[in-house]
């Protein structure tokens, strides 16, 4: 569908601030949340430690250039995704106006084989609450994602995306508890998890120390994603 721009327009009276994308990618490593760091090869900031993250090109959309910047900077592809917060203070470039739209994506560990892309000169795993210092405004959008996380984890099934596709209600539990930093009462936790009916049976059992074996469960399908009307956890 064409539209017809106004008489006269001209795009250059107005100043054009730069668009970019970072991505904060979470997950699960030793039992601590980590989140996926590049280290800068150029100016600004050359040999610091930041988020992927991208200039966002005149012919794509938001979504697609945060694919790009993981794949372009991480070597990490096909991982869930959600957009965040747009953090658009004017001094927080030194080089030019840029407004960022950030995402967080939530990767189980062993999924994912990330790689140095052709901006970065190393990529690593930093715990949560052990960053070294980022560049940017990097820190507060990864301070911003990690309460993000928090409540969306108390409030919807996100936390299943850093599992793995099958897994025990006991690796559940450690994962909720890592994320939100506190110990849940295991009962309680299994009647929550099991009565909110996003869980599935596979039929099969997994050995877990001298016990009997396990239940394993997936995630299903069909769940509601959200649970808007109750608190799980803790």
């Amino acid at each position: 569908m064409s539209v017809e721009l106004p008489a006269n327009y001209d795009p250059s009276v107005f100043e054009r601030p730069s668009v970019t994308v970072d991505v904060v990618i979470f997950s699960l490593v030793e039992d601590k949340l980590k989140v996926l760091l590049i280290k800068r090869q150029a100016a600004p900031f050359a040999n610091m430690w930041a988020i992927p993250g991208s200039f966002v090109k005149m012919n794509e959309s938001l979504e697609k250039a945060a694919v790009r910047a993981l794949a372009d900077e991480t070597g990490v592809t096909d991982v869930y995704t959600e957009q965040l917060y747009t953090f658009g203070e004017p001094n927080r470039d030194p080089r030019t106006r840029v407004i960022t739209v950030a995402y967080f994506a939530l990767v189980p560990h062993d999924a994912i084989h990330h790689k140095v892309g052709r901006d970065a000169s190393e990529t690593g795993w930093f715990p949560i609450s052990q960053l070294p210092p980022l560049a940017f405004d990097h820190a507060e959008i990864v301070e911003y994602a990690y309460r993000r996380l928090r409540y969306k984890l108390e409030y919807s099934s996100v936390g299943f995306r850093l599992l793995p596709d099958v897994f025990t209600l006991t690796e559940l539990q450690t994962a909720y508890e890592i994320i939100l930093g506190e110990e849940l009462d295991k009962r309680n936790f299994r009647r929550k998890i099991l009565s909110a009916e996003i869980l599935e049976e596979t039929g099969e059992k997994k050995k877990e120390g001298e016990g009997r074996p396990a239940m394993l469960y997936r995630y299903r399908e069909d769940a509601v994603a959200e649970v808007k009307t109750r608190r799980l956890f803790p």
